[in-house]
């Protein structure tokens, strides 16, 4: 005869506990909205009609939706200019970050690398000590990288944090599958290649995030190395239109003016990135975890 499986009933809750439930839901709730508001505003800015946003009624809801701010947005050149040349910086800047940093934590990984607790230290040092931008720029300039891509993609080309990530991620691969390897005559690059990095791609797709959204988002690079303006990155445009008010190109519609073209211009800028998370993201919590509990 089968025996019975008590379920136990769940404990009902104290009063003090649903206080602390309520006030705990509402104060996530106030961040959340403190948090999405002012990209929510932005966004309902640059779709709304330039009367009343003279008159300051929208807050909440758009008011005369129209997409004239887009239109002109998307009919300036410099933008797609931007767009082009950030696209390049990201993608070629996220793979050589990609390929440095896994190149630096593998053997960094490995119990049987001599060295590897000072080497470690010593790239650590740079974490708190840098060059200064000053010296960095006279290095740039002695390697003759300025006004070209290449100084914006290399001087960041690996982060010390992310290297270390990415070695506690290697860490956690268990020696077995390297010794066996090493049995079956593989060497140091098949291993790498073979075993290792199709083991790692939740933390390769955490990096890839953390390094395209850096190279997205970045633009003092680019106004301190680069001097010819059709290499700019969109962050540079947009820049001179939201900070500058460089709004000289707006053509067309009545209903645009500085403000919703300026917050378009926003808008567009950050979209492209956002969509690359939810590609990323059954990686993403796995990898951040995997690479930060393991010491």
């Amino acid at each position: 005869m089968a025996k019975k499986v008590k379920i136990k009933s769940k404990k009902p809750q104290g009063i003090g506990s649903k206080i602390f439930d309520v006030v705990n839901y509402l104060l996530l709730a106030i961040l959340g909205f403190i948090m999405f508001y002012p990209m929510f505003y932005v966004f309902i800015v640059s779709i709304s009609s330039s009367q009343y946003i003279n008159q300051g009624l929208v807050t909440l809801f758009p008011r005369g939706i129209n997409f004239d701010a887009y239109k002109a947005v998307f009919e300036n050149q410099r933008i797609w200019s931007g767009y082009k040349n950030t696209f390049l910086y990201t993608g070629l800047g996220t793979l050589i970050c990609l390929v440095l940093t896994a190149l630096c934590a593998y053997p960094l990984s490995r119990k049987d690398f001599y060295g590897r607790k000072a080497f470690t230290v010593l790239i650590m040092i740079t974490m708190f000590v840098n060059g200064g931008m000053i010296p960095t720029y006279l290095v740039i300039n002695k390697l003759h990288m300025i006004n070209t891509m290449w100084a914006i993609v290399l001087p960041p080309a690996i982060s010390t944090y992310n290297m270390i990530v990415m070695r506690t991620s290697f860490q956690a691969i268990p020696d077995s599958l390297v010794e066996s390897a090493y049995l079956d005559g593989a060497n140091d690059i098949t291993i790498f290649s073979k075993i290792v990095l199709p083991l790692s791609k939740p933390i390769i797709a955490t990096m890839t995030l953390y390094y395209a959204v850096y190279h997205w988002n970045s633009y003092f690079p680019s106004m301190l190395y680069l001097n010819d303006q059709k290499k700019y990155p969109v962050q540079v445009v947009m820049r001179d239109i939201v900070i500058q008010g460089d709004t000289s190109e707006i053509t067309g519609s009545v209903n645009i003016i500085a403000t919703n073209y300026k917050y378009a211009v926003i808008i567009i800028s950050i979209v492209p990135i956002l969509l690359v998370y939810p590609l990323l993201q059954k990686y993403f919590t796995k990898g951040v975890m995997v690479g930060a509990v393991k010491g």
